[in-house]
This record gives C-alpha cells, sequence and structure tokens, in this order.
C-alpha cells in the first residue's frame, strides 16, 4: 500500500516510518510536517493509506479530511483519546493513541488493508418462483434455458422456473463464470464438456449455439 504520512512531530513520524518499514507492503511515498503542503499533494496523487496527526499548526489534521474527503484509508495519530469520536464521524479506519506499539501499529494497518479489499462476489443467488424466493447456488447452477414466457434454471439438484427476464437474471450472475450462446440459453462456463459446430455438450445435454453468441463464446472458452 502506498502511504503518506502526515506528523509535525518529528519522533512520531519517524516511529511511523520505522514500524512501516517492519511491514513489507507499506511503502511510504510522503512524508509532510504540515497539512498545507500535504493538502496539495493529496489532491494531486492518488495513496492508499494515510497516517494523520491532528494538530499541525495552520491547518488540522481535522481540517485537512473536511477538505479532501479522501478515498483512501485513514489512520490518525493522537494523543487525546477523545478526537476518536470526531474520526468516526469522517469515516477513518482507526486512530493510535500516542505513545503506541508495533502490535498496536500493525492490527491498524491490518484494519486498512481488509478495507481496501474489494467485498467478496456472493456465490449464490435468490430467484422468485411462483411461490417464494429461492436460493442457487452458483456452483449447481448449470444452463437457464427460456421457455416462451418463463425462464428455467437447471441446476445439478434439479430445475425451477421463474418470470424474471434474461436481462434480470444475468445482472444477479457473476459475468466470469456464465456466458450467454442463444437467445434462449445461458449457460456455466465450467460446465461445457465440448463444442462442436453450432451445438455444445453440458451435463450431457446439447444446447444449440446461435451465431450471434459463438464468436463470444469462443473466446470466453479459450481465455480459461
Amino acid at each position: 500500500m502506498k502511504c503518506v504520512i502526515i506528523e509535525d512531530e518529528p519522533l512520531a513520524a519517524e516511529r511511523v516510518r520505522e514500524f512501516a518499514g517492519r511491514l513489507p507492503d507499506l511503502t511510504i511515498a510522503a512524508t509532510f510536517d504540515n497539512a498545507v503542503p500535504a493538502l496539495r499533494y493529496l489532491l494531486a496523487t492518488p495513496v492508499d493509506l494515510l497516517f494523520l496527526d491532528l494538530h499541525l499548526g495552520e491547518l488540522s489534521g481535522i481540517q485537512l479530511l473536511e477538505l479532501l474527503r479522501p478515498d483512501c484509508a485513514v489512520i490518525i495519530l493522537t494523543a487525546y483519546e477523545q478526537h476518536a469520536l470526531k474520526g468516526h464521524e469522517l469515516n477513518v479506519t482507526d486512530y493510535l493513541l500516542k505513545p503506541f506499539t508495533f502490535e498496536r501499529f500493525a492490527q491498524a494497518v491490518e484494519r486498512a488493508r481488509r478495507q481496501r479489499l474489494p467485498p467478496p462476489e456472493p456465490s449464490f443467488l435468490f430467484i422468485k418462483t411462483q411461490y417464494r424466493l429461492e436460493r442457487v447456488l452458483f456452483e449447481e447452477l448449470l444452463y437457464i434455458e427460456g421457455a416462451r414466457d418463463y425462464r428455467r434454471l437447471h441446476t445439478t439438484v434439479g430445475a425451477l422456473k421463474t418470470l424474471e427476464t434474461f436481462g434480470e437474471l444475468e445482472k444477479k450472475l457473476p459475468v466470469a463464470q456464465f456466458v450467454r450462446v442463444h437467445k434462449s440459453y445461458l449457460v456455466a462456463l465450467a460446465k461445457i464438456e465440448s463444442l462442436e459446430r453450432d451445438v455444445l455438450r453440458l451435463a450431457g445435454r446439447r444446447i444449440p449455439v446461435s451465431e450471434t453468441y459463438k464468436k463470444q463464446l469462443i473466446s470466453r472458452m479459450n481465455m480459461r
């Protein structure tokens, strides 16, 4: 993670640099003892993590956050525990009460690291059937077939039908795992056994492939 330190106490700034040096995935891109040049830097340069003191002279750390509203993780450095409430209002990741230990520093950084990770993708979707919402696991879904007004979902444990459109269903499915092969069929890429001309085999079934979708299908199969 690319980090910036804004701290006007030399010993405190050195402590952050020293502790950051013990964590291999942290890179200190810049250090400032004044919020004004730091603000100019941050407006022009994206960073992942900001270590921010609150007492910085002409512009405080709180004022900097209110002006900047950064999308990076922010760890506040403070000697005053009461500032934690204001930090919470500004959606900071954590605050370190001086003097802090390496263990506490590493804990705050780990919290920032988790905050920067994308949320895990869901492993299932809910399908509206006639009477209820049914959970369908992505790993069990083989293909979806259009049947007049209905879409029939074929899974490894059975089948169910819904009035939801292909468009609505595609919005719920992970793009990397499913592909449209025909106006009436959408299939799980990992379940395809073979493709011969305009027919693919999947779970022992033969599914037509239209020219409209064939090029995209072959490209996706080659990528895997």
